[in-house]
């Protein structure tokens, strides 16, 4: 286990200048950190999926969509793009540039630290059940709305290096059955055969 903060690698700036699939593939297995008064909770990314606006119709940028949730869309890559859904507050790594709205979805997690605080937020014990899904891991965390736009490269929410996965298995996105033909992109990276991935399917290929 890290020693926090001092041994951490946190991330460039320039890292999230990368094409937004590329950046989907290279969180994964990288540490996603939250500080607040209650502790500092962290695991390994695990499960992603991009989001490439404004051609991207299950994108929340769909045909430049500027609103006051998307706005943070269209700044610099490296910002956290939060928004609820559902109830649930979802998590973001913005992408793309500057004016080109692109976000990368963090589906779920690999606990790693502060694990005690994330079942008390989540009232659950399982370690499978604290991060296997995007509203999930948000909880376990402590990420909210005030997270909205914080640039990723400084506390209280950052992410740091973490492992290298041996192997990414791709597929489609989910719960976005009503966006036409974008439905079918395979634009949702895991590392393969992760127990703590949100919900496991047959891969379209594996990435070695």
């Amino acid at each position: 286990m890290v020693e926090f903060t001092k041994d951490l690698k946190l991330l460039p700036e320039d890292f999230y200048d990368q094409p937004t699939l590329e950046l989907a593939k290279a969180l994964l297995g990288c540490l996603l950190v939250k500080e607040t008064s209650e502790g500092m909770a962290a695991g390994y990314i695990v499960e992603t999926e991009a989001y490439i606006g404004p051609g991207d119709r299950a994108a929340h940028s769909y045909n430049n969509r500027r609103t006051a949730r998307t706005e943070v869309m269209f700044q610099h890559s490296g910002l956290a793009y939060t928004y609820i859904m559902h109830t649930h507050c979802l998590f973001n790594v913005v992408s793309g540039g500057v004016e080109k709205p692109e976000a990368v979805l963090i589906r779920a997690l690999e606990p790693q630290s502060g694990l005690e605080l994330m079942k008390i937020r989540r009232g659950v014990e399982e370690l499978i059940k604290l991060t296997n899904g995007p509203g999930n891991l948000t909880k376990s965390l402590g990420i909210t709305m005030e997270d909205y736009s914080h640039p990723l490269t400084l506390p209280p929410l950052y992410i740091a290096k973490g492992f290298c996965p041996e192997s990414i298995s791709v597929g489609k996105r989910i719960g976005i059955d009503k966006t036409g033909e974008a439905r079918d992109y395979p634009w949702r990276f895991w590392v393969t055969n992760n127990p703590y991935v949100s919900r496991h399917q047959k891969a379209e290929y594996v990435i070695v």
